[in-house]
């Protein structure tokens, strides 16, 4: 299950995390965005830090080149999270069906031409949300978090093939979502 105080703790690193996967404009890589953003002792410091450097060696235009050859042109890099699983299955309309109905529930109006798996909408929808006393919210979040986990699984394992610079800010992601979940303690009988 989601720990959504730990959740809300990290709100704003979603934040970050779908601005720097959505397709880069200048400003996404200027000094404020990333300050502050960390303490040395959260789950994605070192992983952000390490993307952020590799992102600075490389020119607007290289970047720019980076995110379409890589989300756009690579089937196995894809940023929308149901495929990997599903692909164009029942099954995916279904969990789909689900995502939008969950985002509507917590007050997100819907891009009418993004799908509900796209993860940077998914990372804006944690960032933006109100969960807060939502008797539903923890087994609600705790889908979103499985398809986020399932999707950026295979992206990670893509990425690192490639050795592409989004594999260290997916890496965070996951170590970010990974310190919300937590772990169900087997009651004794």
């Amino acid at each position: 299950m989601i720990n959504l105080e730990k959740l809300y703790e990290y709100k704003h690193v979603f934040g970050f995390f779908a601005q720097q996967l959505t397709y880069p404009e200048k400003l996404d890589f200027h000094p404020s965005v990333i300050e502050g953003l960390l303490k040395p002792e959260d789950p994605a410091y070192e992983h952000i830090g390490r993307f952020w450097d590799l992102m600075h060696d490389c020119s607007m235009e290289q970047i720019e080149e980076m995110y379409v050859q890589t989300f756009d042109f690579q089937k196995d890099s894809t940023l929308y999270m149901t495929y990997f699983k599903f692909e164009d299955t029942k099954e995916r309309g279904q969990m789909l069906a689900k995502l939008k109905i969950l985002y509507q529930m917590f007050g997100l109006e819907m891009p009418d031409h993004e799908l509900p798996d796209y993860l940077p909408l998914m990372c804006e929808f944690i960032y933006a949300a109100n969960w807060q006393g939502n008797a539903q919210a923890e087994k609600d979040f705790s889908v979103l978090a499985g398809v986020i986990e399932d999707g950026t699984y295979h992206l990670l394992k893509s990425l690192k093939k490639s050795e592409n610079p989004y594999y260290h800010l997916i890496k965070g992601l996951r170590e970010t979502l990974k310190a919300c979940i937590q772990q169900e303690v087997p009651t004794k009988l």
